[in-house]
């Protein structure tokens, strides 16, 4: 069985609360009782007030987790946009390489015709080179007649226009092809650089994701430790919470409530279904197989009345880790019951109140580590936790 008292020295460093010797009903005064009351009454605050400091830690931690968890959403959706943005990038990339490429094959075309056109000129200078120098006044003063002289003057004039057509055709393609070559480069330089802002700021965003990833695994361990400090505390305080109970069994006259054996009362007005029962199962909420489950769980509708089960004295009445708001009763002779997810505002009783078998102390909720409404129940004898079934005459 799983013992429900740590050692003594704890972490927090509260040791030194527990060393007062242990008491009985002859030893000290009620005078002496109340003064001891009070200071673990000044211990129980100190304790709850770190419990507390933890608490409110871990809400804050959760939120930074939830709030880095969202922020990985968003930069997931950065990402994927980027991506579409990159991929419309290169597709953009070739097709303005393909109208380079159409325009270097226009360029080379063009120059082909600047060859020809060069070609026809020289053609034309080396016949007149080789025919000697004739002007073209000698042409047409050399004409036969008038009609010859108007026809000489047209041909001639042909190849003046012939030939201008030439150069400026030639300047033309060239002129056209350059420039058009040069805007698609520039376009294609301006593509690229563009595609590569995209890059990195894809990069940037990837390792944006992977520090929030880092952060959150940093705040899941911070949790986790928060989590053990919270326990501890809490059963610092059931260690604190025993030692008041001897000392009130003392003043109020323990022997009147003190568990004299046989079968403990159901802790519901009716029998209910058991929805979880004692020993190894698969944790409901982590999946964890093997996890020990302490009592029963009782399924029940919220707010059905929870009974004491037997006489004794409330020594827990509040919010317990893992348990939520809880209610543990010492029935004398190291019996003690206790009564778990009791719903916000649904505790009946008082640390410290005395309380009859079958009294209702509670009402039936989900607080705590529960996945829907039910009495968790258990049974504890000397610290250690024990089924309750044999203490309920159940199967």
């Amino acid at each position: 069985m799983k013992r429900w008292i740590l050692p003594l020295a704890v972490s927090l460093g509260l040791s030194s609360l527990f060393v007062t010797p242990a008491l009985t009903f002859a030893g000290p005064t009620a005078d002496q009782i109340d003064k001891q009351l009070s200071e673990l009454k000044k211990q129980q605050s100190s304790l709850a007030g770190k419990a507390a400091d933890a608490k409110n830690q871990i809400g804050t931690v959760k939120k930074e987790k939830e709030e880095a968890a969202n922020d990985i959403e968003t930069l997931l959706s950065q990402i994927d946009l980027t991506n579409t943005k990159l991929a419309g990038l290169n597709d953009e990339v070739e097709e303005v390489t393909a109208d380079l490429k159409e325009n270097v094959n226009q360029l080379e075309l063009a120059e082909d015709r600047v060859k020809a056109r060069d070609q026809l000129l020289r053609t034309r200078l080396r016949l007149m080179y080789t025919s000697g120098t004739v002007s073209y006044l000698d042409v047409l003063m050399s004409s036969t007649g008038f009609t010859d002289f108007l026809d000489r003057l047209y041909t001639l004039q042909s190849i003046v226009n012939q030939d201008k057509d030439i150069l400026d055709n030639n300047i033309r393609d060239r002129d056209l092809i350059n420039k058009k070559k040069q805007e698609v480069e520039q376009q294609l330089a301006q593509v690229k650089d563009l595609y590569q802002q995209t890059e990195e700021a894809k990069q940037d965003l990837l390792v944006q994701e992977k520090q929030k990833e880092v952060k959150i695994a940093s705040l899941s361990k911070k949790e986790k430790e928060l989590e053990e400090i919270s326990e501890s505390a809490a059963r610092e305080v059931t260690q604190l919470a025993a030692k008041e109970a001897e000392l009130m069994r003392q003043k109020t006259a323990a022997s009147a409530y003190t568990y004299s054996g046989g079968k403990l009362g159901y802790p519901l007005p009716k029998v209910v279904p058991i929805t979880s029962g004692y020993g190894s199962r698969v944790d409901p909420i982590t999946g964890q197989k093997g996890a020990f489950h302490q009592g029963l769980d009782l399924g029940a509708p919220k707010n059905t009345q929870i009974l004491a089960a037997e006489d004794g004295v409330v020594i827990v009445a509040g919010w317990t880790n893992g348990y939520g708001n809880t209610v543990i009763i010492d029935h004398g002779k190291g019996l003690w019951t206790l009564y778990g997810h009791i719903i916000n505002g649904g505790i009946k009783v008082k640390k410290g109140q005395v309380v009859k078998r079958g009294q209702n102390i509670a009402l039936v909720g989900m607080t705590g580590r529960a996945t829907g409404y039910h009495l968790h129940f258990e049974v504890r004898l000397n610290g250690d936790y024990t089924d309750p079934k044999p203490y309920l005459n159940l199967k």
